[in-house]
């Protein structure tokens, strides 16, 4: 056994890539996206992005019940989409091992909501296994394809943005099982979920559940600490890891397995403690379960656990009237660091026009979410991938735009319109729908690290090795104005989404346009993937009147004198703030 640093989604990706796993498949979604990005590196395995989790869990199904091994990953919001084949799937079982990483994100640090994934594991029956460290992630990733054909069902492998992207040691054999492909067989009983064959199925299921019960007793991945007699707390994941260090004298049921619960061996050890107590972050999974067995939990001494957001060392003891460890101060003088698009962002100019337009603007998940901050202010709703141009025709419907003056334009990336927004756009093109539908093609997914997707044809297997565009990508570039026209939009332009006067006019005139739906792509490639620096601009007899830094650059400021000055090193030579001088004071002579 080796020891190598590893980030939990990497350990995943080496303990997928020993058990032989045969196809990796998902949708980038921070925390999960290097799950596949690691994966594919390696040898004897297939990987590959699909347009949404739903796809992805479909494809991965499809595969587990041919034969071989699979590896399903997303991010938590990307469960609700995938639900339905998972459902599905938790009654059909799988033949070969399908393992479905679930990637949670407490705090919000890159998602829309807080969620706890393992419901969805309650919800369906399937085991849950809940890493602690990057060896766990490992070991568990190893043991969860055997543990799925053995019990023939999904597996789920849960994890949250704490352990994804923390480095731990992990020690792994680095060689790769002879797992031989699983026989394919017509089962037409087992996988066709017809009603008749459904209730049948349902009987397999409770079977299957009380099987895991039992096994869930000695799960080598359940793991008692003993120290003091005193207080027991029972936690998973990160927060094990977090009362270990707060409460180093506390005993600790570490629940490794996170459904089924071991109810003998949890109810053991609440009667070996004083007091027994559920610590968990952002939920109360574990909590209602426990109670739910007829154990009886006390609660900190000192106060109640936060209900919200990601658990730390320092909560814990809080709560537990423990003394906080001695630390220097944080610094309390540090400017600010909202976030921003990157200098030349090809999305500015998009938000810039909205704002002047004083348009509602329904927007969605993407770096163009930031056309809600200062100082666009342009993106008024944001609920979930694809829902940008559904809610804009349930503005249409409602008389938004006549009611307010102000048009109504819905607003989605190039990925996300792959992932969800062309079934949204069709809604409104079948029921006859008006109005202005924007989709921002940078190029690329920004968001999650620029990776490829079915609008620039870049493949996973392209982009293992570099980041940016490939001139011959493997896969099929979808083509949007094709695809807009095929669908019955008969208004659809492709715009330079940098030319600040093209952008101007193509918005004016959708917007005006109140008797058909219009479609612009705005058109142009994210400052990740394309680097180049064009001439810095000059700027001479400023007049101070503001206009250029309203463009939100992050290379734009003022000078002493409240005149603008552009900082060379941020500046890119993209001619945004050129355009936007109203006096031309700024030029590339």
């Amino acid at each position: 056994m080796e020891k190598h640093l590893m980030s939990g989604n990497e350990a995943i990706a080496q303990g997928a890539w020993e058990a032989s796993v045969a196809v990796g498949v998902g949708y980038p979604g921070t925390p999960s996206t290097e799950t596949l990005e690691a994966l594919v590196r390696k040898d004897d395995v297939y990987c590959e992005w699909s347009p949404n989790e739903k796809v992805a869990f479909e494809v991965g199904l499809g595969a587990a019940i041919a034969g071989v091994r699979s590896l399903v990953t997303m991010k938590h919001v990307g469960v609700n989409v995938a639900a339905d084949p998972f459902m599905a799937a938790a009654s059909t079982g799988v033949n070969a091992g399908l393992v479905l990483l679930a990637a949670d994100d407490p705090s919000c640090y890159s998602s829309q909501n807080e969620q706890d994934s393992r419901f969805y594991a309650a919800f369906g029956r399937i085991p849950c296994l809940d890493a602690a460290d990057s060896q766990d992630c490992y070991e568990m990733a190893r043991a969860a394809f055997e543990l799925s054909e053995r019990f023939d069902t999904p597996v789920m492998l849960h994890e949250t943005m704490r352990i994804a992207h923390t480095r731990t040691l992990v020690a792994a054999a680095g060689a790769r099982e002879a797992v031989a492909p699983r026989d394919y067989a017509d089962d037409i009983p087992k996988y066709v979920m017809m009603p008749a064959n459904a209730v049948k199925r349902r009987a397999v299921v409770d079977e299957r559940q009380a099987a895991l019960e039992e096994y869930a007793e000695t799960c080598p991945f359940n793991h008692v600490e003993r120290h003091s007699e005193k207080i027991g707390v029972i936690c998973a994941g990160a927060v094990y890891q977090h009362v270990r260090e707060a409460l180093p004298e506390a005993s600790t049921f570490k629940l490794g397995l996170a459904w089924p619960l071991p109810a003998r061996a949890l109810a053991d050890f609440a009667a070996s403690v004083d007091a027994c107590y559920v610590i968990e972050e952002a939920s109360d999974y574990f909590s209602s379960r426990v109670r739910a067995l007829g154990i009886e939990l006390a609660e900190p001494p000192a106060g109640a656990l936060p209900v919200a957001g990601e658990l730390k060392p320092q909560l814990i003891r809080a709560a537990f009237g423990v003394e906080q460890p001695t630390h220097r101060a944080p610094a309390t003088d540090l400017p600010p660091r909202p976030p921003a698009f990157c200098p030349g962002c090809p999305h500015r100019l998009v938000f810039c026009e909205l704002r002047r337009l004083k348009a509602i603007v329904t927007g969605d998940i993407g770096c163009y979410t930031l056309g809600a901050v200062a100082p666009y202010g342009a993106c008024h709703t944001v609920i979930d991938m694809g829902a940008s141009l559904s809610m804009a025709h349930g503005m249409e419907l409602a008389g938004a735009a006549e009611r307010t003056g102000r048009p109504v334009v819905g607003v989605i990336g190039d990925s996300t319109f792959a992932h969800s927004g062309i079934t949204s756009m069709l809604g409104t093109i079948y029921n006859g729908g008006t109005g202005t539908l924007c989709i921002l093609d940078n190029r690329t997914t920004a968001m999650t690290g620029t990776q490829g997707n079915p609008v620039n044809g870049v493949t996973l297997t392209d982009s293992s090795h570099k980041i940016g565009p490939l001139d011959n990508p493997t896969g099929k570039a979808l083509d949007l104005l094709a695809l807009c026209r095929a669908m019955g939009v008969e208004d659809v332009v492709e715009v330079d989404a940098q030319d600040l006067q093209a952008v101007r006019s193509a918005l004016k005139a959708a917007t005006s346009a109140t008797d058909r739906l219009s479609v612009i792509v705005f058109k142009a490639p994210c400052r990740l993937i394309d680097r180049s620096r064009g001439k810095l601009p000059t700027i001479r007899d400023c007049r101070a009147c503001g206009q250029c830094i309203k463009i939100g650059c992050p290379a734009l400021g003022r000078a002493k004198d409240g005149t603008a000055a552009i900082d060379p090193t941020q500046c890119v030579g993209c001619d945004q703030c050129v355009q936007s001088c109203p006096f031309g004071c700024i030029t590339k002579e």
